[in-house]
C-alpha cells in the first residue's frame, strides 16, 4: 500500500529534525518545513535516500567542503540556497 503523501511528509520532517548532528537538524528542518509539502513524489523519494547518507557527509555536501554526488547536487543547491545569509 503506498504511503498517503501528508504522512510521507510528516514522516521526512520528523527525520529532517532528528539527525544526530544539531547543525543538520537545524538545516533540515528548517528546509523541510518549508518545501516538503509541495514535492511530488519523485522528490520526496529523492530527499528521502538523501536522508539515508551519513550526517557528516550531508554537512560537508552544504557547507561546501566537498562535492555532492550528481544525484543529490540540485537538491543540495535548493538546500543551500534557502540557508541564512550572515553579513560579513
Amino acid at each position: 500500500m503506498k504511503e498517503p503523501h501528508d504522512h510521507r511528509v510528516k514522516r521526512l520532517k520528523m527525520r529532517s529534525m532528528r539527525r544526530g548532528i544539531k547543525e543538520m537538524d537545524l538545516i533540515l528542518q528548517r528546509f523541510a518545513e518549508a518545501n516538503l509539502d509541495a514535492m511530488d513524489d519523485a522528490g520526496l523519494s529523492l530527499y528521502d535516500a538523501m536522508l539515508s547518507e551519513n550526517d557528516h557527509d550531508l554537512y560537508q555536501w552544504v557547507s561546501g567542503q566537498v562535492t555532492p554526488p550528481d544525484t543529490y547536487a540540485d537538491l543540495i543547491g535548493r538546500i543551500v540556497e534557502q540557508l541564512p545569509k550572515t553579513s560579513a
